[in-house]
């Protein structure tokens, strides 16, 4: 029997995920409080002893259309991947959650590797299916991951497992006077500017300043802003989260000047060092393409992360379990037009924000 999770359980179902090999930021009510749009819920199963042995938070936001919802669980459930009855009653309590909210979808892309068939089967025979079949970024998370054993790794065993190049492109940054400070508010709106010049470099879209400062806010101890300075001042920066026994890099930014002075290899150095600090079993790179044809322009993103020799993992994939078809169809034209109109409005309003590109020295 499933229970929805309240203000009395919520410290129990927090130390749950957090315990859990397959717990999650996003998981967590912290990151419901960073998605302030949404509204956020959770389902748990007990085991014999009383106590939760799986669980699965939904993000549920209002479409304005009809009043449907979507229900989205990002990287849930977390529970043991094999066990089909206490899936199956999540599966029970998502769906009184989606009837309570008009869900027209139930979207969810787990944090299993690509090569656990079985779960996939699973899933697919309580009647989702796959709808993130794409190389690239498609998906709303990546598919495609760069993750790191760290578990019981010394900084210098952790060093060592890097290519050469990688090593002394870390050292290199230190050489050439590149300082990296882990920051707080005062340096959000600096780490946002960089973002911006590095989203019109690389052609991305980008969060603005009050996300960044309300991540800070709402994730506490578990965020951190990493700043990479030369000659005092900023000239790359990164966004991490801990939770758990994992660190994740977030959001990375790099200005077009001083490049060449390698801080993007030395503000990872640090991240990873925070998860050794934390005792994590995993630092995760987050995305990268699964398209490793040279000449795709996302392959420098894979060659950087494959050079601090991670495993290169591929996720099952997002999949959606389809409640009312015709507004499902409906929603994802609208969606899809609507995500067109903004890139176009991002690159008008932001095209006299960057600074000119500059060649490398």
């Amino acid at each position: 029997m499933y229970e929805l999770i309240n203000e009395k359980t919520l410290a129990e179902y927090e130390a749950f995920i957090a315990g859990h090999p397959k717990g999650h930021f996003a998981q967590s009510s912290l990151w419901g409080k960073q998605k302030s749009a949404w509204t956020w819920r959770a389902v748990a199963v007990r085991g014999d002893d009383g106590k939760i042995k799986g669980s699965m938070a939904f993000l549920i936001r209002k479409m304005p259309v009809f009043g449907a919802s979507m229900l989205y669980s990002c990287r849930g459930p977390v529970c043991d991947l094999a066990d089909r009855d206490t899936f199956a009653q999540l599966m029970e309590g998502a769906r009184a959650l989606a009837k309570e909210y008009h869900g027209y979808v139930i979207k969810i892309d787990p944090d299993v590797p690509a090569e656990n068939t079985g779960f996939r089967a699973l899933l697919e025979s309580f009647g989702f299916r796959i709808m993130q079949e794409g190389k690239n970024f498609e998906g709303i998370q990546p598919k495609f991951v760069f993750r790191l054993d760290v578990a019981g790794k010394t900084p210098d065993e952790m060093l060592a497992s890097f290519t050469q190049k990688h090593r002394y492109n870390i050292r290199l940054a230190v050489k050439k006077g590149v300082e990296v400070r882990v920051c707080g508010q005062e340096m959000v709106h600096d780490f946002t500017q960089i973002m911006i010049e590095t989203g019109m470099r690389d052609n991305f879209v980008t969060r603005n300043e009050a996300y960044f400062s309300n991540l800070l806010k709402n994730l506490g101890e578990h965020a951190r802003l990493y700043m990479a300075f030369y000659e005092g001042r900023p000239i790359a920066g990164t966004l991490a989260i801990w939770f758990g026994d994992k660190v994740w890099y977030l959001y990375g930014a790099s200005s077009n000047s001083h490049r060449n002075l390698m801080p993007n290899y030395l503000l990872q150095w640090n991240m990873i060092q925070w998860a050794l600090e934390k005792g994590c079993r995993v630092y995760d790179f987050r995305g990268v393409s699964g398209d490793l044809d040279e000449s795709n322009p996302l392959y420098g993103l894979y060659k950087f992360k494959k050079g601090f020799n991670g495993d290169f993992t591929e996720f099952v994939g997002e999949l959606d379990l389809i409640l009312n078809k015709p507004m499902y169809v409906m929603i994802n034209k609208a969606t899809k037009l609507y995500q067109h109109r903004n890139v176009l409005k991002y690159r008008r309003e932001n095209k006299d924000k960057a600074p000119e590109k500059k060649e490398e020295a």
